[in-house]
């Protein structure tokens, strides 16, 4: 099956996602269980970043370099991020369903994230930084704008070390199927 923004989102709405294997760029869908999501209103962001963020050390921006951001997430020696998956992200972008969260110093781009909103579910796809931090003070930026758009699902799909300070939990698939079903019910706008 070619990989379409229609599929994607019809996916993302029944709780998969898509992934390139890295050894032959071959699609495969994927529904972890447990499934790992972050709270919105329970974020937790630590001190030492918290003053970070507060400096305002980087200029934060939505949507300016989503193909920037989403290339940036692919270059590492293995990723799930092919040709593919960036054309079809990039049209889900152009027409409103994908967002990047983007940190810029002295203007260059060093840091962001990017994943796609159904509803009022916002899953998170990759992060990247070239400067100490900068991803981290994205997704402190993204965590805000959803609370201000009125999303209440952030799927972060796996749980990382990274991700453990931020307060993510891991839900079992039934319980994401009924949080999944809450969310993209319930309308959201990006902000």
């Amino acid at each position: 099956m070619r990989l379409t923004p229609e599929v994607v989102l019809y996916g993302y709405r029944i709780g998969v996602f898509p992934m390139a294997d890295p050894e032959d760029d071959e699609i495969y869908w994927y529904s972890p269980d447990p499934r790992a999501v972050l709270p919105i209103k329970a974020f937790h962001v630590p001190k030492n970043l918290e003053k970070l963020v507060a400096r305002g050390r980087f200029e934060v921006v939505s949507d300016r370099d989503f193909e920037g951001v989403i290339r940036a997430c692919a270059e590492r020696e293995s990723t799930w991020i092919s040709e593919e998956v960036i054309r079809v992200y990039s049209a889900l972008n152009e027409k409103g369903f994908a967002h990047s969260v983007e940190c810029r110093l002295d203007g260059r781009l060093v840091g962001g994230l990017y994943g796609v909103a159904v509803g009022a579910a916002f899953f998170g796809e990759s992060m990247f930084h070239h400067e100490t931090d900068a991803s981290k003070v994205a997704l402190v930026h993204l965590v805000r704008r959803l609370r201000q758009g009125g999303y209440i699902l952030l799927d972060t799909q796996y749980s990382t070390r990274h991700l453990e300070q931020f307060g993510v939990t891991q839900v079992s698939r039934k319980e994401y199927e009924r949080l999944l079903e809450e969310a993209v019910a319930k309308e959201a706008t990006w902000l």
